[in-house]
């Protein structure tokens, strides 16, 4: 099957007003990237179902625990609806961030836009976890369990500071230090949760089993693809002598241009991990405003 592609460069400056483009995206979209686009939304608008239900899950429970448990679990939903809408947000306006690819023609679909709702959902999630952990370390009187739950946000927040430096001077190696940061980040807490032991908490040994494992195979999937494939993308811009873009410069390389591409070659690196993030990434988050309940009726 021959995939067609339309690409268009948009250089249009700050002040641009919206609505620029006439396009019909799914009027030209390769057949594999419209399916994955609307599986993409059809995923939002479920996790959106299933960020309401814990919503009601919260409210419920509300009745029945401590101030400072309650407080708790509405933190945690808060939490989770940032990270939930800024996937669904990323969902229906998916960024290719260094090429400034983007699928739909739109000034909200900007780098500097995409990157910045990121930032927010992923530091959202980062609290999430570091809270939840933080609460059983505490329970289990667990010294690396509290040190790991104090030293996730903190991990994240420089993997973030790493993730912008490369998307504003287009310089993949920090990508590579990023994404190691979310690696071991995500090893870290799959040990702890083991050396707390699911088996000493009961209540959630089915959920910190799976946390445990999941962390696992993110943080393989991390070093095994992930970081390789960043470390030759690098390799080939030096290879090419690719000048960088200052920051100043990429700023405003960020905010103005995006290419707007419809072809498989151009998505087809991006589709994995950004489904597997949009989905299981959410259903992770969302578990732990349950878990978060959990606690709070054992913790009393």
């Amino acid at each position: 099957m021959q995939i067609s592609t339309q690409m268009k460069v948009a250089n249009w400056p700050l002040s641009a007003a919206s609505g620029t483009s006439g396009l019909n995206p799914y009027g030209e979209v390769s057949g594999p990237v419209a399916w994955w686009h609307v599986q993409l939304g059809a995923i939002a608008l479920l996790n959106l179902v299933f960020w309401t239900l814990s919503a009601a899950a919260v409210a419920r429970g509300a009745t029945h625990l401590a101030a400072a448990a309650t407080a708790a679990c509405y933190l945690q939903l808060l939490l989770s609806g940032g990270y939930m809408l800024g996937c669904a947000f990323r969902s229906v306006l998916p960024v290719f961030d260094i090429p400034r690819i983007v699928l739909i023609d739109s000034p909200l679909s900007s780098v500097m836009v995409g990157r910045s709702v990121a930032t927010v959902a992923e530091l959202c999630f980062a609290a999430q976890w570091a809270l939840v952990l933080h609460r059983l370390a505490l329970m289990s009187h667990s010294e690396f369990g509290l040190a790991v739950s104090l030293a996730i946000v903190p991990l994240i927040i420089l993997a973030e500071v790493c993730s912008w430096y490369s998307v504003l001077t287009t310089n993949q190696r920090c990508h590579m230090a990023e994404n190691s940061l979310w690696g071991i980040s995500a090893a870290f807490l799959a040990a702890a949760l083991l050396a707390i032991g699911p088996d000493h908490r009961g209540y959630l040994y089915v959920p910190m089993i799976a946390w445990a494992v999941g962390g696992a195979l993110y943080a393989a999937y991390i070093f095994v693809f992930d970081v390789p494939m960043y470390w030759s993308r690098y390799r080939a811009d030096q290879a090419s002598a690719r000048r960088y873009f200052s920051i100043a410069d990429g700023v405003a390389d960020a905010c103005r241009r995006r290419i707007v591409s419809y072809g498989w070659k151009d998505w087809k690196h991006e589709i994995v991990w950004m489904s597997l993030y949009f989905s299981f990434g959410v259903w992770s988050s969302i578990s732990l405003v349950y878990a978060s309940i959990t606690l709070g009726t054992h913790g009393q």
